[in-house]
């Protein structure tokens, strides 16, 4: 008798559970054309890897989802909304703390109206897993690809560059129906955030000061955003976000951080800023926020021309703009102090 793969059934297997509970072994009979003994079998590994819990007699066993858990859905973009697949077919088969709940429903809100609203996809794929310690979020669709939209629509073809728009907030190609808060956010609730498009890709941690890092991109067409979020976290969705805005007790996105080290990522070495371009680069769209804090972790030195833009030429230009630069090596910290 043939052993039977467990992972193709994992991406159902929990709804199947509560959909049919003490029928369970029929249903698997079923859908995988097996017999009795082997769909007792399967249910049985299954327990012990903690993907099902069972209950009853021996003789009359109902079953119930895990601490493993999963759901995997594959929706057609057109005329899809967000609201629907989290309250169908995702929510009722985990089982989250309420912050954790808010937190994951803002971010699969978030992603997959992005798919739905920019990717120029025609499907999407939503798959959320939860472990004993972990909740993670994966939403994929088939379009363009996200820096190849940002490449169309604000004309930045380095993927290095885009991310650090990214980074910053607020970009959307679509102002009238989005502040672009979407992805900036989400990347805040998670403890590990991973965007893959157009062979790249980005990572944050949340253990490592939310600093992004390039990592190694998925081979497909599209995007894919990836979020994990820990069941024991401390953060809240209010937490998260009023901690951006000046006075950390209403709703409004005043604050942000530049990653600085995104400028030159990839270029092995590479990790000082020397041209006015650079400057620029960073001071780009930071006059829609009142305090920026500019984190130069991982910068061993600038240039006076790089200073100079910034903190003379770009502060001068907009005096209400707060620019607090942190993580700064010694001689990042003189070349700055010279300018200002």
């Amino acid at each position: 008798m043939a052993r039977i793969a467990l992972a193709p059934l994992t991406p159902w297997i929990t709804e199947a559970a509560l959909a049919h509970g003490d029928a369970l072994p029929a249903h698997l009979m079923a859908r995988l054309q097996i017999s009795r003994r082997q769909a007792g079998l399967v249910l049985r590994r299954l327990v012990a890897l903690h993907w099902l819990a069972v209950s009853g007699t021996p003789r009359k066993p109902r079953y119930t989802p895990g601490p493993l858990r999963q759901v995997v859905r594959r929706y057609d973009i057109a005329g899809l909304h967000e609201d629907g697949p989290w309250r169908r077919d995702f929510v009722p088969a985990f089982d989250l703390k309420p912050e954790v709940r808010r937190m994951a429903q803002h971010a699969f809100s978030e992603l997959l109206n992005n798919a739905i609203d920019h990717s120029r996809g025609r499907s999407v794929t939503v798959s959320m897993r939860q472990t004993p310690v972990q909740l993670q979020l994966l939403v994929s669709d088939d379009g363009l690809g996200l820096f190849e939209r940002i490449a169309c629509d604000f004309d930045i073809e380095d993927p290095t560059v885009a991310m650090l728009e990214l980074s910053k907030g607020k970009l959307t190609s679509d102002p009238d129906r989005h502040l672009g808060h979407g992805l900036f956010f989400c990347s805040r609730l998670a403890d590990v955030f991973d965007i893959h498009a157009n062979q790249a890709a980005f990572q944050c941690r949340g253990w490592d000061q939310r600093r992004w890092h390039a990592s190694r991109p998925a081979a497909r067409c599209g995007t894919s955003v990836y979020v994990a979020i820990a069941l024991d976290t401390p953060r809240t969705l209010d937490a998260v976000l009023r901690a951006h805005s000046l006075d950390d007790s209403g709703y409004r996105f005043e604050r942000t951080a530049v990653p600085l080290n995104l400028i030159g990522l990839g270029e092995p070495g590479a990790r000082a800023l020397a041209s006015r371009a650079d400057a620029k680069r960073v001071a780009s769209r930071l006059a829609r926020f009142s305090v920026v804090e500019l984190d130069f972790d991982g910068i061993s030195d600038i240039g006076h021309a790089f200073a100079d833009e910034l903190f003379r030429v770009f502060h001068r230009q907009h005096p209400d703009l707060q620019l607090v630069p942190v993580g700064m090596a010694p001689r990042v910290a003189a070349m700055v102090a010279s300018v200002g």
